[in-house]
């Protein structure tokens, strides 16, 4: 005979709960699973848009595969050339901004990094997978100028978010791509 006691209803309810967690794409980080980070790439995006937008994201994932293997010159001919194809691509100022932080100039990181984040803003509210490569990138570039103080919550919010992207405190563009 079926309790009547509630305890089976308990029961059902976590479990439809815990599935219920299992389910969410912010999900907690459960043992056994791994770590999932909160982070956007450039896969997850490229085929977002019209032909210009699809076509800019190729260009920009050809300047990070340039990037990767140490092709800096042919990196930021891609970068630029995407920019030529769609002026309005956020991506390709993100891409530009982990860019000219590597080749160590951080002032120009924070610039293409305002003006991704205003593009991005233009398209509406900022996903907080969007968000942590802006924090890194920012706190990163703030490093870079000397202002550790200013730096460590941007960096240490990215880490949090995406430990195997930031867990170094360094974006490679394999991380990005």
């Amino acid at each position: 005979m079926p309790r009547n006691d509630g305890f089976g209803r308990a029961v059902l309810l976590a479990l439809l709960i815990g599935s219920g967690l299992l389910a969410c794409s912010d999900r907690p980080v459960v043992p056994g699973l791994g770590v999932r980070d909160e982070a956007v790439t450039l896969g997850d995006v490229q085929e977002q848009g019209d032909d210009r937008r699809r076509a800019s994201n190729h260009l920009v994932i050809q300047g990070l595969d340039a990037d990767d293997l140490g092709e800096v010159d042919r990196a930021l001919d891609r970068y630029q050339l995407s920019l030529r194809v769609d002026p309005g691509n956020p991506w390709s100022y993100l891409a530009l901004a982990r860019h000219e932080l590597d080749r160590g100039d951080p002032t120009r990181s924070l610039a293409a990094l305002d003006r991704c984040r205003s593009l991005l803003e233009l398209e509406g509210p900022l996903s907080p997978r969007v968000e942590t490569h802006l924090l890194g990138l920012r706190g990163a570039a703030l490093e870079g100028l000397g202002r550790f103080e200013e730096a460590r919550a941007d960096l240490a919010e990215a880490r949090r978010r995406a430990p195997s992207a930031w867990g170094d405190g360094y974006l490679t563009a394999d991380e990005l791509r």
